[in-house]
C-alpha cells in the first residue's frame, strides 16, 4: 500500500522547522534534496548507489576528465560519489556536506569550489582533494577513503582506519563498489 505524497506539505514541513536547511540549495534542486523523517530531523533524501551502479553520462565525462587531471584512478573516484551522494549533484547532507563528493562548505572553500553544487566544480575539488589524502598517506587507498569520511586526522590519531562504525562501513562499501567498478570500467 502506497501513500500519496504532497511535495508541498513536505517542503513547507522542511521550511518550517528550519529555514535554513535549504538555504543554499539551487531554485531547481530536486523537491527531496531533505526529507523529513518522523522524529522531525532532517536526514539525507539521498541513499548511496547500488554497487556497481553506473553514473550517468555526463557525471562520467567529468569523474573520468578530473581522474585524468590528478592521476586518480577513475573507478575510485566513481565508487566515492556512489556511496557519498548516489550521483546526485544536489545531495545535501545533515551535517551540510554539499554536492556529488558531498564537500563540506569549508573544505570547498579551501579547494576554490564556490558552487559545490555545479557537477564540474565539486568533482574537480572532490577529486583533487581524494589525490591531497592519497599522497598524505602514500597511495594507501583505504586511508584515503577512511580520511575522506572520518577526517585525516582521525585516520593518523588511530594508525589506520577509525573505530568508527559508520567509517567503517563507509570504508568497506567504498572499497567494495571499488573493486567492482575497476574491471567494469577499465
Amino acid at each position: 500500500m502506497s501513500l500519496p505524497v504532497d511535495l508541498a506539505a513536505i517542503e513547507r514541513r522542511i521550511a518550517a522547522l528550519d529555514p535554513s536547511q535549504s538555504a543554499g540549495l539551487p531554485a531547481d534542486a530536486p523537491a527531496f534534496a531533505l526529507l523529513v523523517g518522523g522524529d522531525g530531523a532532517s536526514v539525507p533524501a539521498v541513499a548511496p548507489a547500488p554497487a556497481g551502479a553506473r553514473a550517468p553520462a555526463a557525471i562520467d565525462a567529468l569523474v573520468t576528465q578530473s581522474a585524468a587531471r590528478y592521476g586518480v584512478d577513475p573507478a575510485l573516484v566513481r565508487a566515492v560519489i556512489a556511496q557519498e551522494s548516489g550521483f546526485d549533484p544536489y545531495a545535501t547532507s545533515t551535517t551540510g556536506a554539499q554536492g556529488l563528493m558531498q564537500l563540506m562548505p569549508a573544505t570547498a572553500a579551501e579547494l576554490g569550489v564556490s558552487d559545490p553544487y555545479d557537477a564540474a566544480q565539486n568533482v574537480d575539488g572532490g577529486t583533487r582533494y581524494l589525490r591531497s589524502l592519497l599522497d598524505r598517506f602514500g597511495g594507501d587507498v583505504r586511508r584515503a577513503v577512511a580520511a575522506y569520511n572520518a577526517g585525516p586526522g582521525a585516520v593518523e590519531r588511530y594508525d589506520g582506519v577509525p573505530p568508527y562504525a559508520e567509517t567503517r562501513h563507509y570504508v568497506a562499501t567504498v572499497l567494495q563498489n571499488y573493486a567492482s567498478t575497476r574491471t567494469s570500467f577499465t
